[in-house]
């Protein structure tokens, strides 16, 4: 367990902008999936400010404990993540699917967390990936203070 502590320590251990650079993107990221998922009726949080818990208080804190680990290990643990949040939120009430969406037509009712858990999974590596390009682009020499 202290080995993990130490890890997240220095995990967490990051320049301030690039921590307002992932709470941007995550933040804009997932006020455009909820809008998308409402519009297409497939998915959408009960409440907006859903969006501040599971995109800012939850995948940020695991993306910064993902980074620079390879795209697999990002996507399992990602994974896993997102299986534990799809399942609470649909489990309590506080995510809302619509009835015969798009992916319960395509893939089957019985299947529709696992396929969120599935596509949100991938939130963790192309995250990861997208930030560090636009912290790299805006502050190219502080790249060895990541």
């Amino acid at each position: 367990m202290e080995s993990f502590l130490q890890y997240a320590k220095k995990q967490f251990n990051v320049d301030k902008r690039l921590l307002i650079i992932y709470c941007s993107v995550y933040l804009i990221w997932g006020l455009g999936m909820n809008w998308f998922g409402t519009v297409m009726e497939i998915a959408r949080f009960t409440y907006w400010w859903q969006v501040i818990t599971c995109y800012i208080l939850f995948m940020v804190p695991i993306s910064l404990l993902l980074r620079d680990r390879p795209f697999h290990e990002q996507y399992a643990y990602g994974l896993v993540a997102m299986g534990f949040l799809e399942f609470g939120g649909y489990a309590l009430q506080t995510s809302y699917a619509y009835p015969n969406n798009l992916l319960d037509q395509f893939f089957g009712g019985r299947t529709f967390a696992l396929a969120m858990a599935l596509f949100f999974a991938l939130y963790f590596p192309a995250g990861n990936w997208l930030v560090g390009k636009i912290y790299d682009r805006i502050f190219p020499k502080a790249f060895e203070n990541r």
